[in-house]
């Protein structure tokens, strides 16, 4: 039988822990979390930046206290938690933005929390390079200050991408703050401390100011496309408040709708890792732009970087705006009108104007040429000289202002929306998975006492041969170049990060199908014909191999390493006693 049969789909970690398994794991571990251990399973701190009138932003309190960030992200934190001025965000105004790390930082002592990252999809896990900042800001007017306007913002700094969660929990407790202080945000740091882990595919109730929020956190093992209704339970229905559809979604339809007719070759665009800036009038739109663009190819995973908030403080400014090489990998999201003339070099701009639901169907909007684009005023669209590679999809245009027509509800405009870019993208995906799946090794040449076969060496050639009877056209009726689209998608920062997951994963399955043959021998007889010399090394490499599958937590089952460990145990109590003292005491490396 082939072992390439098991991974069509890409399921190639479908062996791992079940959800349950995780979640009984992590909470085992949990019980003997330190104080603020659960608080940073969550949150790396919680900062509130004002305006001093001598020193600009600056950021006047961190908690917990002995939350530690460098000068140099308190710089990023301090301009990112602040609208520009141009942006006018008179009232209270949402968004959030992302920041790399300092270098040379430690990386979370709670590695026992790290793990559940292991049962996220792809999109979901942490990337230990970068925070994310949620941010509730508020400018009104306040004669009593010698500015004239009272501007604060309250910002929850995580490495977790849980924009609808900690959007929901700044909106809750952010009014109240700006009322009480300091004692009400030590009393919000407590609750969020009394938090269970964010274990993958569980129900979590999550207590926040006398309100219960009741979430659940996607996993990996989920049909994509599907959401889970957290449902509620009779014993606690007077208790719950808050019951969130999604931890991590943003209202897809609202983002996409000023550039309603271009979402097939933003998908090209944001899949083929190009170079995009989304120039918007506020925070708020810039930054929900960016992540709906990022989003759009899910379930594949966008590699490159992206800023849903860009400002010219920014410490990666320079990198990004130099004209002295090609604009890299990345997506932007900026505000500020001083973008048009700095960023007009860049291949694809979009021109964000207010988001608002439309209450009648969006007009065609053609796409401009980017010698059009002179200030930041100009009209909404998309400014590029790019050919998409696929014949645009009439029926979802159609289907959406239909929709718009009969008052469709906005959540369910963005199911649709969003059910059009998985198909696309799984279409697209297939093929590549089907290909890759292949390049495994048949079972049977797998044996206990040679090494692990080698993977085969990806072909782009070999591959491309296969699309004639297996590729896209299968699961999508679009026509175009797909070979062409391949071709480019093949030299990007997706590829790259997609093709490297797929195969640490398939030498991980492989590695954990020889240690299960190994368990399969009777390696004490083995190890009675053979002299003492071979077996303490057969035992050293057992030993070794274990160690390594724990340490890369290998998509195991249960019994293996329970079978392997017995197997050591009874070659070492068969050899002489100076020996299994020895090797007793003998660790790993």
């Amino acid at each position: 039988m082939a072992v390439r049969e098991q991974s069509q789909s890409g399921a190639l970690s479908a062996a791992s822990r079940s959800p349950c398994e995780a979640e009984e794991a992590a909470l085992g571990r949990c019980l003997s979390l330190l104080p603020w251990d659960r608080f940073s399973a969550w949150l790396h701190c919680v900062c509130v930046v004002g305006f001093d009138l001598e020193l600009g932003q600056a950021v006047e309190v961190i908690y917990p206290q002995h939350s530690k960030l460098s000068d140099k992200e308190k710089t990023s934190i301090c301009y990112l938690s602040f609208p520009d001025s141009n942006s006018g965000c008179l009232g209270d105004t949402q968004f959030c933005f992302r920041f790399r790390r300092s270098s040379g930082r430690r990386l979370s002592l709670h590695c026992m929390l790290d793990q559940l990252d292991g049962d996220l999809p792809v999109s979901l896990k942490k990337d230990p390079a970068y925070y994310y900042g949620y941010v509730y800001f508020r400018q009104v007017r306040d004669k009593t200050l010698k500015r004239g306007y009272f501007q604060k913002s309250l910002v929850l700094i995580s490495k977790l991408p849980y924009i609808h969660l900690f959007h929901t929990v700044l909106r809750h407790i952010a009014p109240e703050y700006f009322e009480k202080n300091e004692p009400f945000l030590e009393a919000v740091c407590s609750d969020v401390d009394h938090w269970p882990p964010p274990v993958p595919g569980k129900t979590l109730n999550l207590p926040i100011m006398g309100i219960i929020m009741k979430v659940r956190i996607p996993t990996c093992h989920d049909k994509p496309g599907t959401t889970h209704i957290v449902q509620f339970t009779h014993q606690e229905d007077t208790q719950i408040s808050i019951a969130l559809p999604t931890v991590h979604e943003v209202d897809l339809f609202r983002c996409f709708c000023p550039v309603f007719f271009h979402i097939q070759m933003l998908w090209e665009l944001v899949l083929l890792g190009e170079p995009v800036v989304v120039m918007a009038p506020s925070p708020s739109e810039s930054s929900e732009t960016v992540l709906a663009l990022v989003s759009c190819i899910s379930p594949l995973k966008y590699c490159s970087d992206f800023r849903p908030y860009f400002t010219i403080h920014d410490s990666e400014f320079k990198e990004y705006t130099t004209r002295t090489q090609a604009p890299p990998s990345v997506i932007l999201g900026v505000t500020n009108p001083f973008f048009a003339k700095t960023l007009q070099h860049w291949p694809h701009i979009v021109r964000i104007g207010e988001i608002k639901l439309p209450g009648e169907v969006p007009k065609q909007v053609k796409v401009k040429k980017l010698k059009n684009l002179k200030t930041l005023d100009s009209k909404p669209g998309v400014y590029t000289s790019y050919k998409p590679y696929l014949n645009r999809d009439e029926e979802i245009i159609k289907q959406l202002q239909k929709g718009v027509q009969q008052k469709r509800p906005a959540e369910a405009q963005s199911v649709i929306l969003r059910r059009y870019f998985l198909e696309l993208t799984q279409s697209f995906i297939i093929p590549l998975e089907r290909y890759v799946a292949s390049l495994m090794p048949l079972q049977k040449s797998i044996s206990p006492w040679k090494s692990p076969p080698q993977l085969r060496q990806f072909s782009q050639e070999e591959f491309m041969k296969t699309l004639e009877k297996a590729g896209p056209q299968l699961t999508s009726g679009l026509k175009g170049d797909w070979i062409g689209l391949y071709r480019h998608f093949l030299k990007s920062p997706n590829f790259n990060g997609w093709f490297r997951t797929r195969w640490k994963e398939m030498t991980q399955k492989l590695e954990v199908l020889h240690l299960e043959a190994l368990c399969n021998e009777d390696l004490l007889l083995w190890s009675q014909k053979h002299t003492e010399v071979e077996t303490v090394d057969l035992v050293l490499k057992l030993k070794n191999k274990l160690f390594q599958a724990d340490r890369e937590h290998l998509p195991m089952k249960p019994d293996t390493m329970e079978k392997l460990q017995m197997h050591i145990d009874a070659i070492i109590l068969a050899l002489p006693d100076d020996l299994q003292d020895i090797l007793l005491k003998t660790g790993t490396t």
